[in-house]
C-alpha cells in the first residue's frame, strides 16, 4: 500500500485540481512527507484492530496512512471542499478499504457523536489555532478514547506535557491531564508542510487516566483552574478572590484544600485543583 501514499507533487496536484489554498484562518498546513505519516502512525501504534478518529484529514495524507493499517477510520473535516474530496482520494489510493471509511463534514468542536464502532485512538495533525479545544473537546465528548497522538505547534506540545512549577504549565497542561497522561513524542520540522509554517511542531502522545477522585464536576474544576491561571502572577488568594468571592473565602478554600494560598497557580496540581472546587463556595443546584 506504500504507493497509495500522497508525496508533495500529489499534494499540490490535488490541490490545483481542487482549487485548495491552505488558510491561515483554519490553520491549515498540509503534510507532504510520506515518511512523517508513516512515522505518525507508528508513534500513535495503530495496529490492525484499532477504530482511530482523525481531526482535520485536509487532503488525506495521514487519512491515507491511518487506513493502511487500521480497523477503521473516522475524519472530521470542516472545509467544504477538502470534505467532498476526501472520500474520491481514499477510493482513487485505497479502494480496497473504502468500507473501512467513515467522513464526518462538521467542525470538530461541535462533533457530539460518530458513526460507525467507537474510536479507541486520536490521531491528528490538529489545525493550530484551535488545537487545543479540539483535544479537550475530543477528550470530554467520547469517553472510548483510550489514546491520542497529536501534532501540534511545538509550544502548545510543551504547555500540554508540562508539569507544576514548570514556566509552560497552565491551563492547557492541567485540564489535559485532568483526562490522560501526556508525554512528548517527537519533534516535526517545518519542510515537510506545505506551507511550510512559520514555527516548529511536535507530537504529544496521551493515554487516558482516570480522573480525579472528587465530589467536583468536571466544570467546576475546571473554573477553578481558569481563574487560578486568568492572573498568573497573583497568589492563590488573590487570583481565586472572585471565584470565592472575596480573598478570605478564597483563603478559607485554599486552607480546606491543603494548598497554601500564597501559592500561585501553576505550583498545583490536578488534583489540588480538584480539592480546591471541593473546597469552594458552596455549589448551586
Amino acid at each position: 500500500m506504500e504507493d497509495s501514499l500522497l508525496g508533495p507533487a500529489d499534494v499540490r496536484e490535488l490541490a490545483a485540481a481542487l482549487g485548495v489554498r491552505p488558510t491561515k484562518q483554519r490553520g491549515q498546513n498540509f503534510v507532504i512527507d510520506a515518511n512523517t505519516v508513516r512515522r505518525i502512525v507508528r508513534a500513535a501504534e495503530v495496529g490492525p484492530d484499532d477504530v482511530v478518529v482523525e481531526v482535520g484529514p485536509g487532503l488525506g495524507s495521514l487519512t491515507l496512512a491511518l487506513l493502511a493499517t487500521a480497523r477503521h477510520v473516522t475524519a472530521v473535516e470542516i472545509d467544504d471542499t477538502l470534505a467532498a474530496a476526501l472520500p474520491a482520494t481514499v477510493a482513487a489510493r485505497l479502494p480496497e478499504r473504502v468500507d473501512h471509511f467513515g467522513l464526518v463534514h462538521a467542525d470538530a468542536l461541535r462533533v457530539t457523536e460518530l458513526p460507525g464502532p467507537a474510536p479507541g485512538a486520536l490521531v491528528a495533525n490538529l489545525p493550530y489555532n484551535v488545537a487545543v479545544p479540539v483535544l479537550l473537546h475530543m477528550l470530554a465528548t467520547f469517553p472510548s478514547l483510550e489514546r491520542a497522538l497529536v501534532m501540534v505547534q511545538s509550544e502548545v506540545a510543551d504547555r500540554l506535557v508540562a508539569g507544576p512549577g514548570s514556566k509552560v504549565y497552565g491551563v492547557p497542561s492541567v485540564k489535559a491531564a485532568w483526562y490522560a497522561h501526556a508525554r512528548r513524542a517527537g519533534a516535526i520540522g517545518r519542510t515537510v508542510f506545505w506551507p511550510a509554517p512559520n514555527v516548529d511542531s511536535g507530537l504529544v502522545a496521551l493515554t487516558r487516566r482516570e480522573p480525579p477522585a472528587t465530589t467536583a464536576s468536571r466544570a467546576e474544576v475546571f473554573a477553578v483552574v481558569d481563574a487560578a491561571f486568568a492572573q498568573r502572577r497573583k497568589t492563590l488568594r488573590s487570583a481565586l478572590a472572585g471565584w470565592a468571592g472575596s480573598p478570605a473565602a478564597a483563603e478559607a478554600a485554599c486552607e480546606a484544600a491543603g494548598v497554601p494560598s500564597t501559592a500561585r497557580g501553576e505550583a498545583l496540581t490536578v488534583e489540588d485543583f480538584a480539592r480546591l472546587a471541593e473546597a469552594g463556595p458552596r455549589r448551586a443546584g
